[in-house]
């Protein structure tokens, strides 16, 4: 299983944190359009193979299909669970050394 040593792109966080549940595809991309306010909206074919590419890693996994469905159901493993995680510390370093140096969140420009 392959985990990430660099920075996740913004639309695979919000795909592998709305795996947090298992969704299907239309699910993932509303999901993120929420998670996100609306700011990132995925086009399928960014989503399938971002999907593709995380299913490769042993980031997801695909769920069992259900009887007479034709929609494939994905969840976080819990590598992906590890690379969120890690994902997140960046961040929280981003932010941290962001304040410091800036002297934290204005409104002034």
């Amino acid at each position: 299983m392959e985990q990430t040593s660099g920075a996740l792109t913004e639309a695979v966080y919000y795909i592998l944190l709305s795996l947090t549940q298992p969704l299907h595809g239309y699910g993932i991309m509303q999901k993120v359009e929420q998670l996100s306010g609306g700011r990132v909206k995925l086009a399928a074919g960014t989503l399938y193979g971002a999907i593709s590419a995380m299913l490769e890693k042993g980031w997801i996994r695909q769920l069992p299909e259900e009887r007479g469905s034709r929609k494939k159901e994905y969840e976080i493993t819990d590598v992906g669970r590890d690379v969120l995680h890690r994902e997140l510390l960046r961040l929280e370093e981003l932010l941290r050394n962001g304040r410091e140096i800036l002297g934290g969140i204005s409104n002034e420009t």
